[in-house]
């Protein structure tokens, strides 16, 4: 199986460096536009091979679509990183004719790939994605939700001093500060409703400090974090290249669903080799369907701003 991810930055690399360990993929090609500096990452990656155990062929190139051919996952990364005080809204402009770039040069080498997007504003850039290259959507995903959900399982662990992997939650919702939605309502520690150990004010304030998640680490950082998103990058892979059929909250492109339509925002899907396998359709409760709609409203506006950039 072979992947390609394009953007050899923090989050590229991490997610490189993550699906060899691991031995997710027989094959990666890391792409980025600065020469030598895939090909730098990759061979520091490679060079932990013996020490780690991983048989992974990792390829740095540089801008050499060609290396990318027949792949069955890209991963687009590529695009400016948020700085402090930065919005994901703000990097529509300049990241909206990467991705277009990036995805018509994919797609000439590998036409059946399936496209994970990354770069921010996440939604939006999704939705590019799929428009511009009129693909089936269950090929075009958006990752925020395993990231969003990751970050709400380390908040929600940190409040109940329990480990994060006895812990299932999940974010719905667009992939911005404002947007997302901590489901707290059907958050469990070892299949117990977390509000049995946890006061409603705590849970307000868990939901608060996941959405603002990536803004704290960014501040503390002086850029966009990377071993989450790239772990969690490596995450959806996983499911996609081995048919996991695991649950994740994906940016997906919506025809009805949960009263949505025409717009890709992060809803549960079941992952495997064929991209999106099914959208699944949750209830919500009436103040969830609300929020949901607030952040539908919000990532359309966002879609309404790359149209203008676009036009």
């Amino acid at each position: 199986m072979k992947v390609t991810i394009v953007g050899a930055g923090n989050v590229g690399a991490s997610c490189a460096d993550v699906i060899s360990y691991r031995g997710i993929a027989s094959e990666v090609v890391l792409l980025d536009i600065k020469e030598g500096f895939a090909e730098g990452k990759a061979m520091d990656i490679m060079q932990c091979a013996t020490n780690t155990g991983f048989n992974t062929q990792l390829t740095g190139v540089t801008n050499d679509y060609s290396k990318t051919a027949n792949s069955d996952v890209v991963v687009i990364t590529s695009g400016i990183p948020r700085k402090p005080g930065m919005t994901r809204e703000e990097l529509i402009g300049i990241n909206a004719g990467i991705v277009k770039s990036v995805t018509e040069n994919i797609l000439a080498h590998s036409p059946n790939t399936i496209i994970v997007v990354v770069s921010n504003p996440m939604d939006t850039m999704t939705y590019l994605a799929l428009k511009s290259t009129g693909l089936p959507k269950n090929r075009i995903i958006g990752m925020g939700g395993a990231l969003d959900s990751s970050r709400f399982k380390y908040y929600l662990s940190k409040a109940l001093d329990k480990p994060a992997n006895d812990v299932s939650a999940m974010v719905i919702g667009g992939h911005g500060d404002t947007t997302m939605i901590p489901l707290t309502r059907l958050a469990s520690y070892n299949g117990i409703p977390v509000s049995e150990f946890l006061s409603q004010e705590e849970l307000d304030k868990v939901a608060a400090d996941t959405m603002v998640g990536g803004a704290t680490l960014t501040g503390l950082l002086g850029t966009s974090a990377w071993y989450a998103p790239g772990a969690s990058v490596a995450y959806l892979v996983d499911s996609i290249l081995n048919n996991q059929k695991k649950m994740i909250a994906c940016s997906v492109f919506l025809e009805g669903e949960y009263g949505q339509s025409d717009i890709c925002i992060g809803v549960p899907c079941i992952i495997g080799k064929n991209g999106i396998e099914e959208i699944v359709d949750i209830t919500l409760n009436d103040a969830e369907k609300g929020l949901f709609s607030k952040s539908a409203d919000a990532v359309r506006s966002m879609n309404d701003a790359l149209k203008s950039v676009l036009a």
